[in-house]
């Protein structure tokens, strides 16, 4: 085993615990970073370029069928390949944490569509799921098995939010271990089914889980509600016939106590462990090694690195499996930084030269760490770039033209992540999609007050279906602050008067004055 010291040379507050490896045909590619994605990088996935004694993060991007994918700290994650005879595998990712601390419970599926020298095309689906749904969780584990020609995805362990019926003010936020069930996903028609076995009686989070065939091996793993770190080495055997699944599961002697350990794969059958707790306070600088057959797992210690002062002496470190039997640490920098965030990396080969051949896995593993959240890490800006200094010839990639910011227009102030009125809610570091039509910009409408200035929708409490109809129809929109100045200085509409029919004049009475003799002749001619 060979440990190998990756100096920072610019940012490095995207990599904090919580991230997860994905390596696609030996190109390990980043995923999970802290604090929603930014303009440079969209999809929140990067290819680890470690060349020249630098590593580079470059972006990746999605095909146009692909669903959006929020970057999520802590997920389950394993592969997924199509058939024994097949090299072509995606992986799975379930759960996990998002940058506003809201816990996922959905499942997505990726795979690489394409990859060239300057640019790395993925494709994100999500899956959906009935019946015994999972509940959000995070610090879990998910693992394929296969048995009678079928496969499923097992998911155990992990923690979640206290119920809302539970909380209080005063812990609001606080999380509890999830029950102790295995859930079964039959990821080609979504339907999930839970199970409720004697032998596990804690929720464990943050352990280890090595798949092999039909079986599944639980490994550590830490309990809040005990505060202890189980010694136990469970075996779960799925068998898919052709009626209901039957899963069983079997305690064994020989666990070790540990919680956020690290598993890389070395050979077909061989596997090492790394890192982790042995407790709150101490951290497990011993490696063992794991060996897997048909029906049995064998765990022994094995010589470790020479592990370098600062790690001995640090209080917490994080990582994740990089595929090909390496892995890669971190360690919190020095207080005296310019930078409180940054942290110092390094890869542990665990493979000798001799060893370093490419062979084909058939075993699985998934493993989590944890730490503590040191806090919101700080933004990096849309112009910077992660570089770090490494010696890493076993991780060559094509020659490719680092992604250059500087070329684009910086949105940071202008553009869609503008204050647009005095109640903008809208941050670059927080923000998430609220219209079905966004994917990575808030929506946005044109003000016709003044010159014009274009506001956020969400901002101004529009419903997707007016924002639809305003985008469509040819109508002057006037935001919040200005709807009502333009009323008042709007000229009101000339209003026709009614046009009165004059009346009548009334025909005045005519008397007649007549004297008694020809009153009465008149009288006598109008009676006759």
């Amino acid at each position: 085993m060979s440990l190998q010291v990756i100096s920072a040379i610019s940012n490095s507050s995207l990599l904090q615990p919580g991230f997860s490896l994905l390596n696609f045909d030996g190109h390990v590619f980043f995923f999970g970073q802290k604090g929603w994605p930014k303009r440079s990088c969209p999809t929140g996935v990067f290819l680890l370029d470690i060349k020249q004694n630098e590593l580079k993060m470059k972006p990746a991007f999605f095909s146009k069928d692909s669903c959006y994918l929020p970057p999520l700290r802590y997920p389950a994650l394993c592969t997924l390949r199509g058939n024994a005879e097949s090299d072509e595998y995606r992986y799975i990712i379930h759960g996990g944490k998002t940058p506003n601390n809201d816990l996922s419970d959905r499942i997505y599926v990726m795979s690489l569509v394409s990859k060239s020298s300057k640019k790395t095309t993925f494709q994100c689906v999500e899956k959906d799921l009935c019946g015994d749904v999972p509940e959000a969780r995070y610090g879990h584990t998910i693992n394929v098995i296969h048995s009678r020609g079928k496969s499923m995805s097992v998911i155990f362990g992990g923690r979640s939010y206290t119920p809302l019926t539970q909380r209080t003010t005063e812990k609001w936020n606080s999380v509890v271990d999830c029950l102790p069930f295995v859930f079964l996903v039959d990821l080609e028609f979504g339907c999930c089914t839970s199970y409720i076995l004697p032998e596990l009686q804690d929720g464990l989070a943050f352990h280890v889980s090595v798949a092999r065939n039909d079986t599944v091996y639980i490994l550590g793993g830490h309990s809040l509600q005990n505060n202890t770190r189980s010694p136990n080495l469970y075996k779960l055997k799925i068998d898919l016939p052709l009626g209901s699944p039957s899963v069983t599961c079997t305690v064994l002697p020989g666990g070790i106590s540990v919680s956020s350990a690290i598993v890389t794969q070395t050979s077909d059958t061989e596997f090492v462990l790394v890192g982790g707790y042995q407790s709150d306070d101490q951290k497990r600088l011993v490696c063992n090694t794991i060996v897997l057959e048909d029906n049995k797992i064998e765990i022994v210690e094995r010589e470790g690195p020479d592990w370098t002062p600062d790690i001995k002496h640090c209080r917490i470190w994080f990582g994740c499996d990089m595929g090909e039997g390496s892995v890669l640490l971190g360690i919190p920098g020095a207080n005296k930084q310019l930078i409180s965030d940054a942290n110092y990396f390094y890869i542990l080969r665990c493979k000798g030269a001799e060893e370093d051949k490419e062979e084909e896995p058939t075993a699985q593993i998934c493993s989590q760490t944890s730490t503590e959240d040191p806090g919101d890490s700080t933004p990096f800006e849309d112009s910077e770039e992660f570089s770090f200094s490494a010696e890493a010839s076993s991780f060559d990639v094509d020659d490719a033209d680092t992604y250059n910011e500087d070329d684009e227009e910086d949105e940071s102030e202008t553009g869609y992540w503008i204050t647009c009125s005095a109640s903008c809610s809208i941050d670059i570091n927080t923000w998430v999609p609220f219209y079905s039509t966004e994917l990575n910009k808030p929506a946005m409408i044109l003000c016709s007050s003044g010159a014009g200035h274009w506001v956020h929708a969400q901002c101004m409490d529009l419903s997707e279906t007016m924002l639809l109809r305003l985008s469509e129809a040819n109508v002057k929109y006037f935001c919040n602050e200005h709807i009502d100045l333009n009323k008042g200085l709007q000229t009101p509409k000339k209003v026709m008067s009614l046009k009165k029919q004059p009346m009548k004049p009334l025909r005045k009475k005519t008397t007649m004055k007549l004297t008694t003799p020809a009153k009465k002749s008149f009288l006598r001619r109008l009676f006759e």
